[in-house]
């Protein structure tokens, strides 16, 4: 018998500041698995809020609904409301192609395209009908310095991206994201094939990002989601169990199993 009461009433604390994003009643199913169990949250915006949590506690697969993500999985079927500017973009209707503008997603490993570091930036926006150089320079340019990664490949923009090492990968990735001005960027295990001076590294880019964005980011190190979020909910089998700020989480969580997990005596 477990010795954590999971019946007790979970600790939601609400942001009082401007939210950028929230979800209400949200379920997530594969086939008839419930993987994510009614998950109502609010995320403050120029934040960064952190989603930990054991191995299938349900933290990637919430954080890949909140930009329809799921919706590429066949057998994954996602109920509830998610709330953007005003709008419920769970709604079938929803252009996602479009809301994907607004809510961008970095990935676990590294995936640029097989093109130049340039083209990995311009990409979308080429496609999207942006012609003029200069114009395209500036995104380039704007969006490298943001992601922290433009003094170390200006003079090789037209290298291929695969010739970056992991970490400078994940930070053209980063940048690729924000090329399109997003307002909310999600981010799964960033830093997990990352060596500990590119973690680091792309901790202090997220602390500059959260300027200009809202970050939300799936990390399995309680080191990292210490130092680097506002906030932070701790996920078990599919369940919000508590979210609050950062430093009442992890030095004074009002429930012990989230406050054995982030001290590692959980199980």
């Amino acid at each position: 018998m477990s010795k954590y009461n999971w019946d007790e009433k979970h600790i939601i604390s609400i942001p009082e500041e401007k939210v950028a994003l929230s979800t209400k009643n949200l379920h997530v199913y594969y086939g008839s698995n419930e993987s994510i169990k009614g998950v109502d949250m609010q995320f403050e915006k120029n934040k960064i809020t952190a989603l930990i949590g054991p191995s299938g506690s349900g933290k990637s697969t919430y954080l890949r609904s909140l930009n329809r993500m799921n919706d590429t999985i066949d057998i994954a079927r996602v109920t509830g409301e998610i709330w953007y500017e005003g709008i419920d973009i769970n709604r079938p209707e929803i252009n996602v192609y479009e809301m994907r503008k607004h809510i961008g997603m970095v990935f676990q490993r590294p995936n640029p395209f097989a093109k130049s570091i340039y083209k990995n930036i311009t990409f979308a926006h080429e496609r999207a009908g942006v012609k003029d150089k200069a114009k395209l320079d500036e995104i380039v340019e704007t969006s490298l310095k943001q992601a922290a990664l433009w003094n170390q490949v200006k003079d090789d923009l037209h290298k291929s991206a695969l010739t970056l090492s992991g970490g400078q990968q994940q930070r053209l990735c980063i940048a690729r994201a924000i090329s399109v001005k997003p307002d909310i960027l999600l981010m799964d295990e960033p830093a997990s094939a990352l060596d500990p001076i590119a973690t680091m590294q792309l901790e202090e880019t997220m602390a500059e990002l959260k300027k200009d964005y809202t970050i939300i980011i799936v990390t399995h190190s309680m080191e990292q989601a210490a130092r680097s979020s506002d906030y932070t909910a701790f996920f078990y089998l599919g369940d919000l169990i508590e979210y609050d700020a950062t430093k009442k989480i992890f030095q004074n969580a009002q429930l012990q199993s989230t406050s054995d997990y982030v001290s590692g005596r959980f199980g």
